[in-house]
């Protein structure tokens, strides 16, 4: 059974840094794409960056040089370093994995929230 674990999650400061883990379990990680989403109330979830088996990475728009999506295949684990963070990236936080884009399987979800 396939697990995934986030972490990281909480409230910071604009303009602050938080890092998200998402730990996986049960399955062969080293051949998934991973992905990060995150849904913010009344809104549709959308993807914020993923990363392919082979460490190539895609970004949302609105997160490009700010987020750094990264993996430890040692660790089965992949990361979200979110930078300059704005309140308009507060969202509940979730981690994909898969085959495929948009894979099988799903985290519990982090909140994050951006407020002073």
């Amino acid at each position: 059974q396939v697990q995934l674990v986030e972490s990281g999650g909480g409230l910071v400061q604009p303009g602050g840094p938080l890092n998200l883990s998402c730990a996986t379990s049960g399955g062969i990680f080293a051949m998934y794409v991973m992905g990060w989403y995150r849904q913010s109330p009344g809104k549709e979830r959308e993807l914020v960056a993923r990363i392919t088996a082979g460490g190539g990475q895609i970004y949302a728009d609105s997160v490009k040089g700010r987020f750094t999506i990264s993996r430890d295949y040692a660790k089965n684990t992949v990361y979200l370093l979110m930078n300059s963070l704005k309140p308009e990236n507060t969202a509940v936080y979730y981690c994909n994995g898969g085959y495929t884009s948009n894979g099988a399987y799903w985290g519990q979800g982090t909140q994050v929230t951006v407020s002073s």
